[in-house]
């Protein structure tokens, strides 16, 4: 792999794959400098808000993985939460014109992660709860998979974009008097 190839890849394999067949190493040229991730935390109750493209996807996954663990999750509900993301962003940079928009905001008892795009829409076929994938498919693992991690999904879609929700609930606040010395009596 050339030096030019290590600059341009993003810690994905299908997107490194996929985006760098697409553009070409010709096509790859420096970028603006981009604004820092903006981490709302007194603004309304915005965790995360971040426009993204494919070389976005490691910042915003460590981003939020980031907010969602300030947010109180930890453990395998963090490790779902954080899988889902990758798995949502990532359709949006390979089928959805490479950028979108991350917004990670509690809501109640809950955390949303809004993704939206401005693609071709999602094909009709994608939009149900889909079936378990066969074992030797390439791809159409990520709807799936958001299904299978999230509390709850949600889609709009259409010729224009693209707004997926993924909901997960945070953990049960502990209080004191769910302690007996110092231990959870949900344990």
């Amino acid at each position: 792999m050339s030096a030019t190839d290590e600059r341009t890849r993003v810690g994905c394999s299908s997107v490194d794959e996929t985006s760098g067949r697409r553009r070409g190493l010709d096509a790859v040229r420096p970028v603006a400098p981009r604004e820092p991730v903006t981490m709302a935390t007194t603004v309304g109750s915005d965790l995360f808000d971040r426009v993204f493209g494919a070389d976005d996807i490691t910042i915003i996954r460590h981003g939020a993985r980031a907010r969602l663990v300030d947010a109180g999750f930890g453990g395998d509900r963090l490790q779902a939460f954080v899988l889902a993301i990758n798995e949502i962003i990532t359709n949006v940079v390979l089928h959805a014109g490479g950028r979108g928009r991350i917004v990670l905001a509690r809501s109640g008892p809950s955390v949303w992660c809004t993704v939206t795009d401005s693609g071709p829409g999602i094909p009709t076929r994608f939009q149900q709860p889909p079936e378990v994938p066969d074992a030797f498919d390439v791809g159409g693992r990520g709807i799936w998979l958001a299904h299978r991690l999230c509390d709850e999904v949600t889609l709009a879609t259409g010729p224009i974009g693209t707004t997926i929700g993924l909901r997960m609930a945070l953990p049960a606040a502990q209080t004191t008097s769910d302690l007996v010395n110092g231990v959870s009596s949900n344990s």
